[in-house]
């Protein structure tokens, strides 16, 4: 028995750390409260737990006694994102696809509900003020969710009710899946302004030998810029040819889906 609760506590341990480090997924840097009330835990526990961290050089602390995460977490991270076999396909085409275009270039992976960013390239076109690796956006707001959310079953029940980010975001579950229905008919997705004001996207699926979709790649940037009325097939035609050739490296050479009818042209928004 005394084993069994030393097991437990330990397993407690690293819990809270863990709750403690996700608490920094926002921008700046945080104060012991503002970090327990983040991570769920007494102000005491936080403060210990962050002084271990701190020790460990997974966080550091300013002059001002605020904490930020530390340098030692990106030796962590990039062993992570070299170890993955769609970073390592994907990064230098990505990276070339950027620079060809001036647009932001990604490749995401799917976890939960969620799209999970594995590399961000930006273009001289579409610069940011921080990069997109590492974090997290809607699968229904986004064309590489819809890229990746192809061929997921239970999507209703994955996603739930769909949150609305602008006045475009697809918030009727069956204009989801007509968008989805057309990615599968015409080999990628687009997205304007669904997630935030003036910016457009778009993307294609990525997959694995067996031919199931394990990630998506995408273009993105100001809508002014993207300008899908103008350029979308020149645009689509360069994202297609791009994850055609990362699929080839992941083992993936024939067809991908089965042929369906084309479905009609229309504004999948309008019963959004």
């Amino acid at each position: 028995m005394q084993a069994v609760s030393a097991e437990a506590g330990t397993n407690q341990s690293v819990e809270r750390a863990a709750a403690v480090l996700r608490a920094f997924t926002g921008p700046g840097a945080l104060r012991v409260t503002e970090v327990a009330k983040l991570a769920g835990l007494r102000q005491s526990t936080a403060s210990r737990l962050l002084s271990t961290l701190e020790q460990a050089g997974f966080v550091e602390r300013d002059a001002d006694g605020q904490y930020r995460l530390g340098a030692d977490l990106i030796t962590l991270a990039g062993a992570a994102l070299n170890g993955h076999p769609v970073h390592h396909a994907a990064r230098q085409r990505a990276q070339s696809l950027a620079a060809s275009t001036g647009l932001g270039a990604n490749v995401a992976v799917r976890r939960g509900d969620h799209a999970f960013y594995l590399c961000n390239f930006e273009g001289h076109l579409a610069p940011r003020s921080f990069a997109l690796t590492g974090r997290r956006n809607p699968l229904h707001a986004t064309a590489l969710g819809k890229s990746l959310l192809l061929g997921v079953e239970g999507r209703r029940d994955l996603l739930g009710e769909l949150e609305r980010y602008t006045p475009r975001t697809i918030t009727d579950h069956d204009v989801l899946t007509a968008a989805i229905e057309q990615v599968a008919w015409q080999g990628y997705s687009t997205e304007t302004e669904e997630l935030s004001l003036g910016r457009s996207c778009l993307a294609a699926p990525l997959r694995d030998r067996t031919g199931r979709v394990v990630a998506a790649l995408s273009l993105s940037g100001p809508s002014s810029v993207v300008d899908l009325p103008g350029r979308e097939h020149e645009l689509s035609r360069l994202v297609v040819e791009t994850a055609d050739a990362i699929n080839s490296q992941l083992g993936h050479h024939g067809p991908t889906d089965r042929q369906i009818p084309a479905p009609p042209r229309h504004d999948l928004r309008s019963r959004s």
